[in-house]
C-alpha cells in the first residue's frame, strides 16, 4: 500500500514541476497574469484557451497536486517527526481545500462570456464591476488568500525540516524546501505592504524547480524499497 502512496506522491511532484515550468514559459511568451477583468475579457475574446493561461488555472492546479505528495510524504516522516510532520501535512491541506474555494478562473470566464455578448457599454461596465469584485474576493487580493498562502508556505518550510531528519530524503530536497517556501513566506507577508519590494524574492521560484523533481525522486525510490520490502 505505502508503494502505491509513494508512487502518486512522485507523480504529483513530477506534474508540479511541469506545471511550475509550464507557468514561467506562459509568462515569458504569452504574457503574465492579467490582474483586472477587462484585460481578461479581451483577452478570452480573443483567445478563450490562451486566456486561460493568464489567470491562476495552472496554478490551481499545482497547488491541488500537494493532496497526492503530502500524504506520502507524512506516511514516511511521521516516524521521524510526527508532530511536525503532521501540522504540516494538515496546513496544506486546508490550504488546498480554501486555494479551490477561492479562485475565480471559472467565474471569471462567465462573465467574459457574457461581456462578449454584451450590446451596450453600461452592460459591460457593470461585468467589469463584477469581475473586479471576484478578483477582490479571491487570489492575490483576499484576507483568505493571505492566509491560505501562509497556510501553504509554512506547511511546505515545516514538512522540508522533517525531510532533514530523514535519511530517504536528500538534504539538496529539505533545503530546497525550505529555500523556496521561505522565500515565498517572506513575499506573502511583505506583498501587502511592501509591493514593490517583493517582487525581488520571487526568486524563490528557482529553489521549486529543484525541490519538486528532487521531492518525487526521492518518492519513487521509497515506492521501490517499499515494493522490495513487501516481496
Amino acid at each position: 500500500m505505502h508503494s502505491k502512496l509513494y508512487r502518486i506522491g512522485a507523480i504529483c511532484s513530477l506534474m508540479q514541476l511541469i506545471l511550475i515550468v509550464a507557468y514561467m514559459i506562459v509568462t515569458f511568451t504569452i504574457g503574465p497574469r492579467v490582474t483586472t477583468p477587462e484585460a481578461f475579457f479581451h483577452a478570452q475574446q480573443t483567445n478563450f484557451w490562451t486566456s486561460l493561461l493568464r489567470l491562476d488555472l495552472m496554478m490551481m492546479l499545482l497547488v491541488g497536486m500537494y493532496l497526492g505528495n503530502f500524504p506520502a510524504l507524512l506516511v514516511n516522516l511521521w516516524n521521524h517527526k510526527p508532530l511536525l510532520s503532521i501540522f504540516a501535512t494538515g496546513f496544506t491541506i486546508m490550504a488546498v481545500i480554501l486555494s479551490f474555494a477561492g479562485e475565480a478562473t471559472f467565474a471569471m470566464i462567465h462573465l467574459g462570456e457574457n461581456f462578449i455578448k454584451a450590446s451596450s457599454e453600461n452592460e459591460r461596465s457593470q461585468l467589469i464591476a463584477a469581475g473586479e469584485a471576484l478578483l477582490a474576493s479571491g487570489w492575490w487580493n483576499s484576507t483568505g488568500s493571505y492566509v491560505t498562502g501562509v497556510l501553504l508556505q509554512v506547511g511546505g518550510i515545516m514538512i522540508s525540516v522533517a525531510m532533514l531528519s530523514s535519511r530517504d530524503f536528500h538534504k539538496i530536497t529539505a533545503v530546497a524546501g525550505i529555500m523556496g517556501n521561505g522565500f515565498d513566506l517572506t513575499q506573502h507577508l511583505l506583498a501587502p505592504f511592501l509591493p514593490g519590494v517583493t517582487e525581488y524574492l520571487s526568486i524563490g521560484m528557482v529553489a521549486y524547480l529543484i525541490w519538486y523533481p528532487m521531492m518525487s525522486f526521492n518518492l519513487y525510490k521509497l515506492a521501490i524499497k517499499s515494493d522490495l520490502e513487501e516481496k
